[in-house]
């Protein structure tokens, strides 16, 4: 399964430094998450976007400069297929940034899509009313009334002005357990906390939490 992470801070921060503790905990993981990575940031006024197929352990991340805000997610291909960088997260629009980790099996549901996740994003997207977050809830909820077991589906979205942390999963507690760190200047969501650090919290399972954009 995937890696996902999100940070936001008040202050410019360097893309480096997070990216390689997220590149470490992704090399580290025991589930592979070398098929590829992608993440967007803010820089300039504007989201940026950088997708590529290798592992993010071995890209160079030194290459973004500083953020305040970054959204990135290392993949784990499921089955070992589709692995082409088109199907890198995160997906996105001109509005909504998305990263997704997870299984769902049984899904009946129609919707247009590359993989899974991109289906997902753009079903929930059906529900946008002008609040992603109301959107997340309603259609993660009807998701789970049609699929036959879902393992996991842990997402992290944003619409710009707020994130969206949504929590769920059947088994393998601390595997898909996110965690969250908050400090007065910064916020940081990822699948489990950078290695060596103390100060994460874990977020609860079936919750969706949102993060107001600092």
């Amino acid at each position: 399964m995937c890696r996902l992470l999100y940070v936001n801070s008040k202050n410019d921060f360097d893309v480096n430094t997070y990216l390689t503790r997220f590149a470490e905990i992704s090399q580290k993981s025991r589930e592979y998450q070398g098929h590829g990575w992608g993440f967007a940031y803010w820089q300039n006024g504007k989201w940026n976007y950088y997708k590529n197929v290798k592992s993010i352990w071995e890209d160079d991340l030194s290459q973004f400069g500083n953020s305040t805000r970054l959204i990135a997610h290392a993949r784990s291909a499921f089955k070992d297929e589709g692995i082409v960088v088109e199907n890198n997260m995160p997906f996105y629009d001109d509005k909504n940034i998305f990263v997704f980790n997870g299984e769902l099996r049984g899904v009946k549901i129609k919707e247009e899509g590359r993989i899974g996740a991109e289906k997902i994003f753009n079903y929930i997207k059906r529900f946008d009313k002008g609040s992603f977050g109301e959107a997340l809830s309603k259609g993660t909820e009807i998701i789970k009334k049609k699929s036959s077991y879902i393992r996991a589906m842990n997402i992290i979205a944003t619409d710009g002005e707020k994130a969206f942390v949504y929590s769920h999963f059947n088994e393998d507690e601390e595997y898909f357990t996110m965690s969250i760190k908050k400090v007065e200047s910064m916020v940081a969501v990822c699948s489990s906390p950078f290695i060596g650090e103390v100060d994460w919290q874990p977020i609860k399972n079936n919750t969706l939490t949102e993060l107001q954009c600092l």
